[in-house]
């Protein structure tokens, strides 16, 4: 990848990526973290549908950690696409690479479970691998505060972008004369 890296969310160029948001993953969360989560991810993959913008799902092995979230599940359109994984990071999932590099989007827009680990590790390598990374930090969870404290300090040191749900959502837009502001900005306003 050139020198040329976005500092803004670029619609034509993003897919959103949703890490492990799993049934026994998000049952372990504080209930105030959870429904944070669930209603920024709600704002993000209503955007993401109506802008065209590819979602991606991973989840961490689902045998132990059980199937995605239904509040993310019952959001997807045929064209988004799920990998199962058991490596922590989401670059482990097999054939993950190969369709990143298919839809040839170079910025990640990520939130899911945990912060401090699938989330952080997806996060680093997906950058070291050129892509531009935007972490959605109020889209992101994790057990306990300080892991979640420490993942954001750990993801600024590696020079990934951390931005919340309303950031992307205006960043995707652009500009409030955009055919879809109306509808999407009432997610949040």
């Amino acid at each position: 990848m050139t020198n040329t890296k976005k500092l803004l969310c670029d619609v034509e160029n993003s897919c959103l990526m949703i890490v492990d948001i799993q049934e026994k993953l998000s049952a372990v969360m504080p209930e105030k973290v959870i429904n944070r989560l669930k209603s920024n991810a709600n704002v993000l993959l209503t955007a993401a549908d109506r802008l065209n913008v590819p979602v991606i799902v991973t989840m961490q092995y689902p045998k132990g950690l059980g199937g995605v979230e239904s509040f993310v599940k019952d959001k997807l359109n045929e064209k988004s696409k799920c990998f199962e994984k058991t490596s922590f990071s989401c670059l482990g999932s097999e054939g993950l690479t190969e369709y990143l590099e298919k839809l040839n989007k170079k910025q990640i827009i990520m939130i899911g479970l945990e912060s401090h680990i699938c989330v952080l590790q997806s996060a680093i390598e997906l950058t070291e691998n050129g892509y531009d990374v935007f972490v959605v930090s109020d889209a992101i969870a994790s057990r306990k505060l300080t892991s979640y404290e420490t993942a954001l300090t750990r993801l600024e040191q590696a020079d990934i972008w951390l931005l919340n749900t309303e950031s992307v959502l205006f960043e995707w837009l652009r500009n409030a004369s955009h055919p879809e502001f109306k509808s999407l900005s009432k997610l949040i306003l």
